[in-house]
């Protein structure tokens, strides 16, 4: 029998590789175990910690609160320095050790300081196999430089049906092409809104479902409530609710 092996070279490996942070930085042993901060020391805002302690509220676990009081310390801080790290462990009463174990297996938490307009490609099957890695690279390279953007591929934002698409500042936006990408990037340079005709909010299927008080009752939402957004909407961490677009508030439940 041949060896299976000898298949794996021609099969191609998926291009981007893996995109979880941290996943090839070793721990270092030399360093002493982490500790809870001191809450007596450790200052953090009043809207911040009154935030935090609500989620808290909302479990049985007060650790399963970790993952919104992550994403507001993130809004706060604009990335989840090892500040704002140390600020949700004080409150929470855990190590920081353990918050960013938790931070680094999800994308939509940035390790570094980034760019005002956070722009998802999503290049999973779906959008992969309608051009999706083109409009990713065609992205990046009309962004260059400029330090306000932040250009990343995405596992998956679960909207198939408008493959290829993106998620531009946490509005789901699709089916994008490749003459898009310009426009976009622009229009985000000129602090217009992006590619609205396109965006999945308006669509007149999302448009009737939050209009329509019982699909809006079943997805936890009062009648003409919040849009469908992406990741990273402020307005449904903040009431710990699904906004029909969201890719992690369903971890935070």
């Amino acid at each position: 029998m041949s060896d299976p092996g000898a298949l794996a070279p021609l099969v191609r490996r998926y291009e981007h590789g893996s995109r979880v942070p941290g996943w090839d930085r070793a721990a270092d042993l030399s360093k002493n175990p982490a500790v809870v901060p001191d809450p007596a020391t450790t200052p953090v805002p009043d809207d911040l910690r009154a935030l935090i302690e609500d989620y808290m509220t909302r479990y049985p676990d007060r650790r399963s609160a970790s993952i919104p009081s992550l994403r507001a310390a993130q809004r706060v801080h604009g990335w989840l320095s090892p500040t704002a790290v140390e600020q949700v462990a004080a409150v929470m009463r855990l190590t920081p050790g353990y918050l960013i174990a938790v931070a680094t297996f999800y994308d939509m938490f940035e390790h570094r300081p980034v760019g005002e307009h956070t722009v998802f490609v999503c290049t999973n099957i779906s959008c992969s196999l309608r051009g999706a890695d083109r409009i990713y690279e065609a992205m990046q390279d009309l962004a260059g430089d400029d330090p306000r953007f932040n250009i990343r591929g995405f596992e998956c934002l679960g909207a198939c049906d408008i493959a290829p698409m993106a998620s531009v500042d946490s509005i789901y936006i699709g089916p994008l092409s490749l003459d898009d990408c310009s426009t976009l990037i622009q229009q985000l340079r000129d602090g217009a809104e992006p590619l609205p005709d396109k965006q999945l909010a308006r669509r007149p299927v999302a448009a009737r479902f939050w209009q329509d008080p019982p699909a809006a009752a079943l997805a936890g939402e009062p009648a003409g409530g919040h849009a469908a957004q992406g990741p990273a909407a402020s307005a449904a961490d903040e009431r710990g609710g699904p906004t029909g677009g969201e890719v992690d508030e369903k971890d935070d439940r």
